[in-house]
């Protein structure tokens, strides 16, 4: 295999790949987390639907523009459109659970509880994708698990509708990342970005439509949607940039990083309660994440 030699370390292939997909989750949880700031803002004056059909159709103009540009339009055919609808739904399901929990509990705690997603990625890959699930894997998940409930921990006693919304998110964004790796072995990024976008407008045209009445974007919350857009389309480039150099059970644990980040930014925005336990628990999840990327760890 071959190596690369810097600063007398080296470094296989597949170690430096691994490594890029590391940088391509970064960029991607910057931009999950400017998604959530600019949720907070149009939460009360769009539904979750609203939000939704704008911020795809803000992203399918940058896409279909950047496809036009550098000419990978002929990219886009129906090869694959099932895996494409079905990843959609998944994504959809859950981004509009994500959403709609996004008002009603901590940023802290619906991060805590989207982070679960890696959790099932993790074993779902196994059964989906074909990749070995070993018992340090296993081990992985687990203690990225804990520290999610040892965050989460005082708000799981009293279950409301957010803290649902938030957990079963979590299954529709693992859905969605465990096709997204299946797409990514046969299509490009322009292919799925485009779909991605063009049937998300669909869905939200046809949910928020429902009752004959679709908010109209006012002048305040208007940049905060064109936020919304382009931080979504910019973290599923990232992340399925990522997903094509790396496994999703190595990709996926990388996003916890957001948990500490995001406590951070609720404290200091919203006012919201910080205790050691989200220290605590976000200290297991950097330890599991630093175990699944360390070279040697199978």
């Amino acid at each position: 295999m071959n190596k690369f030699s810097g600063s007398g370390v080296n470094f296989t292939n597949l170690q430096i790949m691994n490594i890029h997909a590391v940088l391509w989750m970064i960029g991607a949880i910057i931009s999950f987390t400017s998604m959530a700031i600019a949720g907070r803002a149009v939460s009360g004056p769009l539904d979750t639907f609203e939000i939704m059909l704008y911020r795809s159709i803000i992203g399918f103009l940058i896409v279909v523009t950047a496809a036009w540009i550098f000419g990978t339009y002929r990219e886009i055919d129906l090869k694959y459109l099932h895996l494409n609808i079905l990843r959609n739904i998944f994504h959809f399901i859950g981004q509009n659970l994500w959403f709609f929990a996004l008002p009603l509990i901590p940023l802290t705690q619906l991060f805590a509880l989207e982070f679960t997603a890696p959790i099932w990625v993790i074993l779902l890959a196994a059964l989906f994708l074909g990749e070995q699930l070993t018992r340090i894997k296993i081990l992985i998940a687990g203690l990225g698990f804990l520290g999610v409930l040892i965050v989460a921990r005082p708000e799981f006693i009293a279950l409301n509708l957010g803290v649902l919304a938030g957990a079963l998110s979590a299954i529709g964004f693992a859905g969605a990342a465990i096709l997204t790796r299946k797409l990514t072995i046969k299509n490009s990024l322009t292919k799925i970005l485009f779909y991605l976008t063009g049937l998300q407008i669909i869905f939200g045209f046809i949910c928020a439509g429902y009752d004959f009445s679709i908010n109209i974007p006012s002048t305040e919350t208007f940049p905060w949607l064109v936020l919304i857009g382009i931080a979504g389309l910019t973290a599923h480039f990232c992340l399925t940039k990522s997903l094509t150099l790396a496994p999703v059970s190595i990709v996926m644990p990388i996003d916890f990083v957001r948990l500490p980040l995001i406590a951070i930014i609720g404290m200091l925005f919203y006012g919201e309660f910080v205790d050691i336990y989200v220290f605590l628990g976000a200290a297991l999840i950097l330890i599991a994440n630093y175990l699944n990327v360390k070279p040697g760890i199978k």
